[in-house]
C-alpha cells in the first residue's frame, strides 16, 4: 500500500499552531513511509474562506519547511485540490447515494427542523430528524423539485453499531443510534463537511488520516459514508488536543497561537517544528532536542500520546535558544544584524570580532534579538542604579583600579591600538592585585564597575578584549 496522507485546512485565518502540529505529522509520515503528502484546501465555508488566508497558510508552511508533494499549488493527479473547484465532484457522489436510495431530497424548512427538535428535547428523546421526508414518493419528490423547493440531501443512517481501531486510541465504539439522518449536501449544494471529506479522502486515495482528537466524533458519519460507497476508510490516528496550562484548549488568551505571530516574534521553523513534535509524540532515544527532518523512520504514529499536551511558552523558547545556538556563527551573525537597529556599532565592526561577540553571547540568547541589551556591554557608558554598584564605586580602592587602568588605556590608545587582548587584561588584573595589594571583592568589582560601570557581568577576560578602546576610555572618565 502506498501510503497517502494530507493537510486539509480551512483557509479562514491564519495558520494555527495546532493546525501546524497536525501538518507536521501528516509529513513526517509520509516521508518516513516513503509516501506522499497532500495539502488540501477546504474552503466550502463560502462566508469565512478568503484566498489571502490560503496564500498565507502556504507561505507559513514553506516557513515550516513543511513542503507539500501535491497541493493547488503544486498539483498532481488527484486535483483539483480546493473544495470549491470539486462542487462537480460532489454532486457525481450525491446522485450516487440518491440513485442507489441511500440518500434522500429533505424539504423541511429550518422552522419546522427547529420546532421538531424543540419536541424531541422537551419529550427527552435525542433530537434526531424524525424522518418527515425519509420516504417521500419519487414523484412527489420529482414534482417538488420541478416547482424549484428548496432542498438538502440527507444520509439515510443505517442502525448499527460502527467500530475501527484508532493508532492513538485503541478500539473505538459507536453504538447504534447515536446519529439520525444527516445532511451532506446543502440547499446551495454547497456539500457538508463529512461529506466533502469522504469524498475527498476516498478519491485521492488517501490511506491514513492523522488528525486532532476533537475530529474524533465526525469518524461516525464517515465510516457511514465510506460503507454506503464500498470504500475501504483511511486508517486513523486522532491526536492528542493542545491545551493551555489552564488545561483548557489551546486559544489566544494563552498568547499567540498563529504560526505567522511566532514568525514574526523571530522564532526559529525548526525550533517551532521539535517543540511541537514533543506535543504528544516522544522521540525513541528519549532527547528533547533535534531536527525533525533527520527523524527517518524514527517517526512512528504508534509513538503518539492519549493525554493532552500542555502547551509551555517557557519550553518553546529554551528550544528555541537551544536551535539558536546550533546555527552557524555566519548565520548567526547574519540574523543578528537584520533585529538591530540601523547603524549599530555592532555592524561597523571586523567579521573575526563578530565571531568572538555571538559566540560569547549566544549562550545567553533565545532569541536574536536577545542581543541587543547583550551588546551594550561593549559600546554603552550608562551607568548602573544598583546599589552593588553604588557600593564599590564608595570603596576607597576603587579610585586607585580607575586612575591605574585610565593611564594603560590612555599608553594603549596612543600606540594606536583599538582593542586590548586577554592577555593584556590579565596584567592589569595581576598589577591591581600584586602592586595595589587589591584582592577579593574589591578588586573584581572594582575593575568592573571602572571598565563596564556595572557590578555584574559575564567574565571580564572575555568582555574586556571585544570592548573598544574609546569606550574603556570614555568609562574611566566617569567618576
Amino acid at each position: 500500500m502506498t501510503v497517502r496522507v494530507r493537510f486539509a485546512p480551512s483557509p479562514t485565518g491564519y495558520l494555527h499552531i495546532g493546525g501546524a502540529r497536525t501538518a507536521m505529522y501528516n509529513y513526517l509520515f509520509a516521508k518516513a513511509m516513503g509516501g506522499k503528502y497532500i495539502l488540501r484546501i477546504e474552503d466550502t465555508d463560502t462566508e469565512r474562506s478568503e484566498r489571502q488566508y490560503e496564500t498565507a497558510q502556504i507561505e507559513d508552511l514553506k516557513w515550516l519547511n513543511l513542503p507539500h508533494d501535491e497541493g493547488p499549488d503544486a498539483g498532481g493527479d488527484y486535483g483539483p485540490y480546493r473544495q470549491s473547484e470539486r462542487l462537480h465532484i460532489y454532486k457525481a457522489w450525491t446522485d450516487k447515494l440518491l440513485t442507489q436510495r441511500k440518500a434522500y431530497h429533505c424539504f423541511c424548512t429550518e422552522e419546522e427542523l427547529a420546532a421538531k427538535k424543540e419536541i424531541a428535547t422537551a419529550a427527552k428523546l435525542s433530537p434526531h430528524y424524525d424522518g418527515t421526508c425519509r420516504n417521500l414518493v419519487e414523484s412527489d419528490v420529482t414534482a417538488r423539485l420541478a416547482a424549484g423547493a428548496s432542498s438538502v440531501v440527507r444520509f439515510r443512517t443505517p442502525m448499527k453499531a460502527y467500530e475501527f481501531t484508532d493508532h492513538v486510541r485503541g478500539k473505538v465504539v459507536f453504538p447504534e443510534d447515536m446519529v439520525g439522518d444527516f445532511v451532506i449536501m446543502r440547499a446551495n449544494h454547497i456539500p457538508v463537511y463529512n461529506f466533502a471529506v469522504v469524498v475527498d479522502d476516498a478519491s485521492m486515495k488517501i490511506s491514513h488520516v492523522i488528525r486532532a482528537e476533537e475530529h474524533l466524533p465526525n469518524t461516525l458519519r464517515q465510516l457511514m459514508l465510506y460503507e454506503a460507497y464500498g470504500e475501504t476508510p483511511p486508517e486513523f490516528a486522532h491526536v492528542s488536543l493542545l491545551i493551555g496550562e489552564d488545561r483548557q484548549k489551546l486559544s489566544k488568551r494563552h498568547g499567540a497561537t498563529s504560526v505567522r505571530l511566532y514568525k514574526e516574534q523571530n522564532y526559529l521553523p525548526s525550533a517551532m517544528l521539535n517543540y511541537l513534535l514533543l506535543l504528544g509524540w516522544s522521540h525513541p532515544d528519549e532527547t528533547d532536542i533535534f531536527d525533525i527532518h533527520k527523524l527517518g523512520t524514527m517517526f512512528n504514529i504508534d509513538r503518539f500520546t492519549k493525554s493532552a499536551a500542555i502547551y509551555d511558552i517557557v519550553k518553546l523558547n529554551h528550544i528555541n535558544g537551544e536551535h539558536l545556538r546550533l546555527l552557524p556563527t555566519d548565520l548567526l551573525i547574519a540574523e543578528v544584524e537584520k533585529v538591530l537597529p540601523a547603524g549599530h556599532p555592532f555592524t561597523k565592526m571586523d567579521h573575526d570580532w563578530k565571531v568572538r561577540c555571538v559566540t560569547l553571547s549566544k549562550e545567553k540568547m533565545n532569541f536574536f534579538t536577545d542581543i541587543i541589551p547583550l551588546l551594550t556591554l561593549y559600546f554603552d557608558c550608562e551607568v548602573s542604579i544598583e546599589a552593588d554598584y553604588v557600593e564599590a564605586r564608595g570603596w576607597e580602592t576603587t579610585p586607585q583600579i580607575q586612575a591605574y587602568l585610565k593611564g594603560e588605556v590612555e599608553k594603549a590608545k596612543a600606540s594606536g591600538k583599538k582593542f586590548v587582548t586577554e592577555a593584556e587584561y590579565n596584567e592589569w588584573s595581576n598589577h591591581v592585585k600584586g602592586e595595589l595589594k587589591i584582592k577579593g571583592k574589591q578588586l573584581f568589582m572594582g575593575i568592573r564597575a571602572a571598565l563596564t560601570l556595572q557590578a555584574h557581568g559575564s567574565d571580564l577576560k572575555f568582555i574586556i578584549p571585544l570592548t573598544p578602546i574609546e569606550v574603556l576610555e570614555k568609562r574611566l572618565k566617569i567618576s
